[in-house]
């Protein structure tokens, strides 16, 4: 291995625990927690080390969402996969979505509620973000009917983030967390 590459190896793992130390940090005590300073305590680099990596805490807060946007992508890929058939995909997925949304709110609020850097809904949006999208078609398009599939794919998801805000916020009755998605899922498999 060229000393370029170590160094390049390297930079990369700097970059991954900072990424990974933030995101364990706001799981435990909030995105108020997370700054610059205590990061560089806990991974033990200097703040000048940081910034050489991200220009802030928004930058860092944009690198933890699109790195859970790829564990959810992944978590919506593995449930639509081991559904037997449409319906159960569509359930599937919206079973992945609100149980990632209840497990990782740190890294969701990242995702879909702090203000970052990162393109929504073009062909400039991250991989991970496209990934996670199609999977939303996939599980959605079969109900779609003659309405435009990335519209009908867009409504569920808005649907999903609705219930998962909601249901983080303690607006809705847990006991009723079952009946709203099956409500959901017949809803949108009806089209």
């Amino acid at each position: 291995m060229s000393v370029q590459q170590r160094r390049e190896r390297e930079r990369a793992d700097r970059r991954r625990l900072i990424v990974q130390t933030a995101r364990e940090l706001a799981e435990a005590e909030g995105w108020g927690a997370v700054t610059t300073r205590r990061l560089s305590e806990l991974v033990q680099y200097s703040q000048p080390v940081l910034y050489s990596h991200f220009k802030g805490k928004a930058a860092i807060v944009a690198a933890v969402a699109v790195e859970g946007i790829t564990d959810l992508a992944a978590d919506l890929r593995a449930a639509r996969e081991e559904a037997a058939d449409d319906v159960g995909a569509l359930r599937g997925i919206a079973r992945a979505y609100l149980d990632f949304a209840a497990e990782h709110p740190a890294a969701y609020d990242a995702m879909f509620v702090q203000p970052i850097d990162v393109t929504f809904g073009t062909g400039e949006s991250p991989q991970a973000l496209r990934d996670a999208f199609q999977e939303f078609m996939t599980a959605l398009r079969p109900f779609a009917g003659e309405r435009d599939p990335e519209t009908f794919a867009e409504l569920g998801w808005s649907w999903l983030h609705g219930l998962a805000m909601l249901t983080k916020g303690e607006r809705l009755r847990p006991e009723h967390a079952e009946s709203r998605l099956g409500l959901l899922v017949d809803a949108l498999s009806r089209g």
